[in-house]
């Protein structure tokens, strides 16, 4: 008996020190889940990851930031995802970011004392500053913590008054997609006329020339050559000058003398892509896929990100008194340019020019007191409402802006909208699969019955 017994008293230890062995281990294995939280996604678009520029904004912070949603508890989550896991995931980036929710019912003075009108509310605060968020996604989101931690506001003056594109204009052409972006990234807009007043104000932290389809006279070409040498910032899209019978489009021979001087040359020419690739996204020769980008900061960090560029010509890059110019994005070998504008459809007779081809180019101007960037491409059309949303365009023009204001830390690939995945089907179709999954069942019913049957 007492053999058994001391059997049985050590046999008790081995397990009492085996459970304590196993809870200490679950016990640290929870500890460095709840410090050093790590997910996988799975899913095609990355739905469930922080974009590129949310890590490296979050990432990069030097001081705190505390982000408040106000909502019930029972609503935190919506249908388009997880709120609390949403949050949560800006949550694990820093430690120099917090988290709270809040029911605005049970802490009503608090709901009121920050100002949450409405269930859903976020509210972002840091540097001094508090932000809202239009709406609980990561563009929202990011966008309200860029404006807090950037002090000072910053304008985007677009020039008017000889057919540019309008960012008031809702339709295929116009850009008000583009001012919507905009100003949901830190930036406000501002329209000028060169034509009324051959002037650039200081408040403009950007001038943007996008695709005049008439010439700028003398006087407005002077006043852009003024603000940018005494440190202004630019971005100039130009737009090949076809002639086609209801779209003419200027050689503006002033402004393209002024870019050469700064060491840019816009050729007079249409750059075609002939590869398959584009016609997999649906598009023509006319519209070029680029996916071959150089080392500037603009695009260094879209070496997986497609942009697609319609109606555009090619430009060189030449030495310039005081210019340091850096090519940005180029075509394919496959791509031709065709210096036949006139025709409405295009036809390639073999001796075009042979590409690669460059289509965008960044330049800065030093002298003894001012320092100048510009970003000059060889079409306007890429950011408009058809093709803003286009693979990396956003991202594109976007990283273009930062540059030009010295934003540099925001430069990267930004938040995606949801991927609309949704399963469309004809009436037949779904009368077909409807058939299909009636007979699945009935078949393995049947042969159930069958072995059941054989084997009674």
């Amino acid at each position: 008996m007492s053999f058994l017994s001391s059997k049985q008293t050590k046999f008790g230890g081995y397990v009492a020190v085996y459970t304590i062995i196993v809870l200490a281990v679950l016990g640290v294995l929870n500890f460095l889940a709840q410090r050093h939280n790590k997910s996988y996604d799975s899913t095609a678009n990355k739905r469930y990851s922080l974009s590129d520029q949310t890590t490296k904004v979050v990432g990069g912070l030097k001081e705190d930031v505390k982000i408040t949603h106000f909502d019930r508890s029972s609503n935190m989550t919506d249908p388009r995802g997880n709120v609390r896991d949403l949050l949560d995931r800006y949550d694990n980036l820093s430690p120099k970011l917090s988290v709270d929710y809040i029911d605005p019912d049970k802490k009503p003075t608090v709901a009121k004392a920050m100002g949450a009108r409405n269930y859903g509310t976020t509210f972002i605060e840091g540097n001094g500053k508090k932000e809202e968020a239009r709406s609980v996604t990561e563009e929202e989101i990011t966008g309200a913590l860029v404006r807090v931690l950037k002090g000072g506001a910053r304008t985007i003056c677009w020039v008017a008054g000889s057919g540019e594109h309008d960012l008031d204009e809702s339709g295929r052409t116009g850009y008000s997609n583009l001012k919507e972006y905009i100003e949901r990234n830190n930036y406000k807009t501002m329209k000028i006329s060169l034509l009324e007043k051959a002037e650039i104000s200081k408040d403009c932290t950007i001038v943007m020339i996008a695709g005049p389809r008439r010439d700028y006279l003398e006087p407005a070409v002077n006043a852009i050559k003024a603000y940018v040498e005494s440190g202004g910032k630019a971005l100039i899209m130009l737009d090949p000058p076809v002639k086609l019978a209801r779209d003419e489009t200027d050689e503006n021979a002033a402004l393209d003398k002024l870019l050469q001087s700064w060491g840019i040359a816009l050729n007079k020419d249409l750059v075609l892509e002939l590869s398959s690739v584009g016609r997999m996204f649906g598009l023509g020769p006319e519209m070029p896929l680029v996916a071959n980008y150089e080392s500037h900061a603009i695009v260094r960090d879209m070496k997986e990100t497609a942009t697609a560029f319609p109606i555009v010509r090619s430009l060189e890059t030449k030495t310039a008194d005081k210019w340091t110019l850096s090519k940005l994005f180029s075509t394919s070998s496959s791509s031709v340019a065709t210096n036949n504008l006139t025709a409405a459809e295009i036809k390639i007779s073999g001796n075009e020019k042979k590409g690669p081809f460059t289509l965008a180019a960044a330049g800065e101007y030093t002298n003894d007191k001012t320092k100048a960037r510009i970003v000059v491409a060889g079409t306007s059309g890429f950011v408009s409402n058809t093709f803003l949303r286009f693979g990396g365009n956003r991202d594109m023009i976007m990283n273009m802006f930062n540059w030009l204001s010295q934003d540099e830390d925001l430069i990267s690939i930004r938040p995606k909208e949801p991927e609309d995945r949704r399963l469309t089907m004809t009436a037949r179709q779904i009368n077909t699969y409807g058939l299909y999954l009636l007979l699945i069942p009935i078949f393995i019913i049947g042969a159930g019955i069958q072995v059941w049957w054989k084997r009674r």
